[in-house]
């Protein structure tokens, strides 16, 4: 099951949404994998292409030597609160100790050129934290994600990446990588082999938020990855938190940027552990059944509903509710017409679930 599966999410096009979209309408990894080829004709797409499955194969046997491992959503030990997010991955490769995540964790995130103190605060709040039982959550930037790493090291730390779980990212880092997934936590999303991109980033972030109670922002400019860690934790419902900085040090800006807009400003691990202690039980819930959280799609529209849907589409975004106001046409034909025009290459997706056609 897993090896189609797999095959899935590698194949063109197929980005979290549709993924869970093709399960929740097919049933299962086969059967919607039978089905693409006329879905994508359907879209308007000229060329059927699906992930190779030698590829594939070769791209399991590779993880199980490299001593890593794939985690599905829908699996028992799928990290609890990353699989509610709308967007979560649906698969995850690890390296390390998965049960890390078991426990409340908290992401630590900031400035790639932080400051001597700002990091030394770091790893001194990391090492804290991690005395009092939490896991630390970072992404092995330069800077405040590695002094997290290296103050929590000891007690259990967890990475996110933003390459392939095989590759060492920044080039610096390739000890303290090495170390993490010895005797803390490696995740990747991205295939093996996979250098890091800047449009990997994002997607790397929405995991260190998803995957943690709580996000603190030590030092971060206005417009810095950091503060889109955070506001991927606030979409979420989950903690946000930031050090308050001087106004006169640039790096700064972004932490008392967030605190206007409604984080909790915090100052040492205490009052850190005290805000993540509420969210215990949603974390360390029983495991349940995975079920897809988006409403089945049907493809028994008339040809009238399907042009209505296709005739507002534009190039720019919109939401789908917006779509299916003016259209008329039920929200389950509107996704299945989206669904078939995404898997053609030809529907781009936004933030907030809006989408228009692909420039």
């Amino acid at each position: 099951m897993h090896f189609d599966q797999l095959r899935l999410i590698r194949s063109p096009n197929i980005v979290p949404v549709s993924y869970r979209q093709l399960m929740a309408r097919f049933g299962n990894a086969r059967a919607a994998l039978e089905a693409l080829p006329d879905l994508i004709r359907r879209g308007g797409g000229k060329r059927v292409v699906l992930a190779n499955e030698a590829a594939i194969a070769r791209e399991f046997q590779f993880v199980q030597a490299f001593g890593a491992r794939y985690v599905f959503i829908g699996d028992a030990d799928y990290p609890y609160l990353l699989s509610h997010l709308d967007n979560a991955p649906p698969v995850i490769c690890v390296k390390g100790n998965l049960e890390l995540l078991a426990c409340p964790a908290v992401a630590l995130v900031g400035a790639r050129n932080a400051s001597a103190g700002a990091c030394q605060f770091a790893r001194q709040l990391a090492f804290e934290l991690g005395q009092m039982g939490l896991s630390v959550v970072s992404g092995l930037a330069r800077g405040i994600d590695t002094a997290a790493h290296a103050g929590s090291i000891e007690s259990g730390t967890v990475a996110v990446i933003a390459g392939g779980i095989d590759v060492v990212y920044p080039p610096e880092n390739r000890a303290l990588q090495h170390a993490i997934a010895e005797r803390g936590l490696l995740i990747a999303e991205q295939p093996p082999g996979t250098e890091p991109r800047a449009r990997h980033f994002p997607y790397r972030n929405r995991i260190i938020a998803g995957v943690s109670a709580g996000t603190v922002v030590i030092e971060a400019a206005p417009k810095s990855g950091s503060l889109i860690t955070a506001r991927l934790a606030a979409d979420a419902g989950l903690e946000v938190m930031a050090i308050p900085g001087s106004p006169l040090d640039p790096r700064s800006r972004g932490c008392n940027q967030l605190i206007r807009e409604g984080a909790t400003l915090v100052q040492n691990a205490s009052e850190i552990a005290e805000l993540i202690s509420p969210l215990d039980n949603r974390i360390l819930a029983p495991p349940v059944k995975w079920e897809p959280s988006i409403a089945v799609i049907a493809d028994d529209s008339s040809h009238t509903e399907r042009s209505a849907v296709i005739d507002r589409m534009g190039m720019t975004y919109v939401s789908v509710d917006e779509l299916v106001r003016q259209s008329g046409s039920s929200p389950s034909t509107v996704q299945m017409v989206l669904l078939e025009f995404e898997l053609a290459g030809k529907l781009e997706r936004g933030a907030g679930g809006k989408v228009r056609l692909a420039t």
